[in-house]
């Protein structure tokens, strides 16, 4: 079981996420922002963060960059929407800032299992 942090605006699919990821036996914790989220982390760090890349206020690529320079070993995953509406420059700076996947949304659950227990090492 391992501790799983989501930094998602999109409410619905925080819950779509955190019911996958419960019945898949991990821990949750969900965040509604960016600097939400670096809170959460910095009070109980998570063995795996997704984060959004396109969030309001502080954005997917601004909360990355801020866990991956206080946490170098945080392991995280990139999620967005918009890798496929535009050029992958986005996924390519979450890449660059050192994230361990990057997902388009949408995707299957078990895509998300996958990548969670590779980026785990399982």
């Amino acid at each position: 079981m391992a501790r799983i942090l989501i930094i998602d605006d999109n409410a619905q699919l925080r819950e779509m996420l955190n019911l996958t990821l419960v019945q898949a036996g991990h821990e949750v914790t969900e965040a509604g922002t960016g600097e939400m989220g670096v809170k959460l982390y910095k009070n109980k760090p998570a063995d795996v963060v997704i984060v959004d890349i396109l969030m309001p206020e502080k954005g997917g690529l601004e909360t990355i960059l801020e866990l991956k320079r206080d946490f170098p070993n945080a392991k995280i995953i990139g999620i967005s929407g918009g890798f496929q509406k535009k050029t992958d420059e986005n996924k390519t700076l979450a890449e660059l800032l050192g994230v361990e996947r990057t997902l388009s949304k949408p995707f299957a659950p078990q895509e998300l299992l996958k990548n969670i227990r590779e980026v785990l090492g399982e």
